[in-house]
C-alpha cells in the first residue's frame, strides 16, 4: 500500500516541488532503493531477534517517516522521507513473510494457499492505496495521500501484540560489512543508470558509480564466501528452484512495476485524466490480479505445475505490454487500456505466485528470514532496476522527439511499454529452461 499510495499523486507532486520528467523517479526510486538495499540485512535480524518485534519496528519508523513525507518542503526533504520510509518498510516485509513459511512449512498444499493470501494482500494493498489517493489528491491534495499513513501506522502498532506470534530467535551474528557493501552497491548502480539519462552513458558520473557499484558488489559475494555468519550464505542457492525463482522476480517486478508507473502518467499527462479518475481507471489491475490470484493462479499451478503457469503468466504479461505500446495520444480508455490491463493483471497474477512458491517454499524454517529478505530483495531491486532503465529509455525517446511535446512524450512511454514486454518475454523464457515443477524433481 505504501508504495502504491503515491503513484497517482505523481504529477502533483512534480508541479508542486518543482521534480523534472527524470527526476520524478526518484520519488518511487528513493524508497526502493533502501527497501530492497536493506531486506537482506532485515531478514537475519527478523531471524535473531524475532519476527514481531522487528515488524513492529519497521511500522514505527514508517509511521513517522510518513509524517515527514507529508510535510515535505522540496525535493530532497521528500525523496530523504521515502528513503526512510523504504527502511521501515525492510524491517516489515521479510519479517511478516518469515512469520507465515514457519506456521505453514509442514504442509506445501497449505503453503501454496497461504503465499497466494500472501499475494492477494499485496493486490488488495496496491487496490486501496490507489482508490484512496485518487480520492485524497483529487479532494485534498498529495500531501495527504502520506500523512494518511500516520493513523494507519498507530492502528497497526495498537493491534499487532494481540494478533501476531512473537516467532522464533536464533543465537547469531549480524554480518555488517555484508550489509553495508550491498546496500552501497544497489544504491550507485541504481544512480549510475538514473544519471546517464542527462549525462549519456560514456560519461564518468555514469560509468564511475556503475563500476564502483560492481566492485562493492563482488566484495559482497566474497565477504559471503569466507564470513563465518554471512549475510547471505551461498548455500541457499542450491535449494530447489530457488536461484531461477528470484530471478524470475527480478523480471518479473522490472517488467510490471514501470508498467504501472508509465501507465499512470499516460492516463494524467496523455489522456488527462484527473487524479480520481485516473485512480478509478487503474483499479481494475489490484482488484483484478487480486481474483486471479485467489481464484485461478493456485489452481492452475496445482494442476499444471510451476513451470507451465509461469511460462503462461510472463507471456501475457508481455503480451499486453506490446498492446499499451501501441497507445496514442488521442487512445480511448475502454479499447487502448481496459483490455491490456486486465491481460496484464492476468499475467502478473499466473507468474507471480510460481516465482515466489520457487524462491521461498523449500528453504529451512531456520533460513525462512534470509529466503524472505532475498525473495523481497529480489522483486525490489528489480523494481528499481527495472524503472531506472526504461525511465531512461523513455526519456531519451522523448528528448529526440521533435514536433508536439504531447506526442513526444507517449513516444517515450511506448518506448517504456515495449521493453517492459521483452523483460516479461525473458521471463517466460527462463521459466522453460530452469523450473522445475516438483513432478520432475521426482
Amino acid at each position: 500500500m505504501d508504495s502504491g499510495i503515491i503513484q497517482v499523486a505523481l504529477p502533483s507532486i512534480k508541479n508542486a516541488l518543482g521534480y523534472t520528467e527524470a527526476n520524478l523517479q526518484w520519488v518511487m526510486n528513493a524508497f526502493l532503493i533502501l527497501f530492497g538495499g536493506l531486506l537482506l540485512l532485515d531478514g537475519r535480524l527478523s531471524d535473531l531477534f524475532g519476527q514481531r518485534r522487528i515488524f513492529m519496528l519497521g511500522v514505527s519508523i514508517l509511521t513517522i517517516a510518513s509524517l515527514f513525507a507529508g510535510l515535505a518542503w522540496n525535493e530532497m526533504s521528500l525523496n530523504v522521507s521515502r528513503a526512510i520510509q523504504g527502511a521501515g518498510s525492510a524491517l516489515i516485509s521479510p519479517a511478516a513473510l518469515s512469520l507465515i513459511m514457519i506456521l505453514f512449512s509442514a504442509n506445501k498444499k497449505e503453503m501454496g494457499k497461504a503465499l497466494a493470501f500472501w499475494g492477494l494482500s499485496g493486490a488488495a494493498g496496491g487496490s486501496l492505496g490507489i482508490v484512496i489517493e485518487g480520492v485524497l489528491t483529487q479532494l485534498l491534495n498529495w500531501r495527504w495521500t502520506l500523512l494518511f499513513y500516520v493513523p494507519v501506522g498507530i492502528l497497526v502498532l495498537i493491534v499487532s501484540p494481540k494478533l501476531l506470534e512473537k516467532g522464533k530467535k536464533k543465537i547469531g551474528r549480524i554480518d555488517y560489512a555484508g550489509a553495508i557493501s550491498v546496500t552501497a552497491a544497489l544504491i550507485l548502480i541504481v544512480y549510475g543508470i538514473v544519471t546517464a539519462e542527462h549525462n549519456g552513458w560514456q560519461a564518468l558520473s555514469t560509468i564511475l558509480p556503475l563500476i564502483i557499484g560492481a566492485v562493492l558488489f563482488i566484495i559482497f559475494i566474497l565477504i559471503q564466501v569466507f564470513a563465518k555468519e554471512p549475510l547471505m550464505p551461498l548455500r541457499i542457492f542450491k535449494t530447489p528452484n530457488l536461484a531461477a525463482g528470484n530471478v524470475a522476480l527480478i523480471l518479473l517486478s522490472a517488467s510490471w512495476f514501470p508498467l504501472i508507473y508509465f501507465l499512470i502518467l499516460y492516463l494524467q499527462q496523455i489522456m488527462k485524466f484527473e487524479p480520481f479518475t485516473a485512480a478509478m481507471g487503474m483499479l481494475p489491475a489490484p482488484v483484478l490480479m487480486a481474483i486471479f490470484m485467489i481464484v485461478l493462479a493456485e489452481k492452475v499451478m496445482t494442476k499444471f505445475g510451476m513451470k507451465v503457469t509461469m511460462f503462461i503468466g510472463f507471456l501475457i504479461l508481455g503480451c499486453s505490454a506490446l498492446l499499451f505500446s501501441g497507445n496514442t495520444v488521442s487512445g480511448s480508455y475502454w479499447s487502448d487500456v481496459f483490455i491490456a490491463l486486465l491481460l496484464a493483471a492476468l499475467g502478473n497474477a499466473l507468474a507471480y505466485l510460481p516465482a515466489t512458491t520457487a524462491a521461498v517454499s523449500e528453504a529451512k524454517s531456520e533460513e525462512s528470514g534470509l529466503a524472505s529478505g532475498l525473495y523481497n530483495t529480489r522483486y525490489q531491486v528489480g523494481s528499481a532496476v527495472g524503472l531506472a532503465i526504461l525511465v531512461s529509455i523513455a526519456a531519451e525517446t522523448t528528448s529526440i522527439t521533435e514536433g508536439n511535446p504531447v506526442v513526444a512524450l507517449n513516444q517515450g512511454y511506448q518506448q517504456a511499454f515495449f521493453w517492459s514486454g521483452i523483460l516479461a518475454f525473458a521471463g517466460a523464457i527462463l521459466a522453460l529452461l530452469f523450473i522445475r515443477s516438483p513432478k520432475q524433481e521426482e
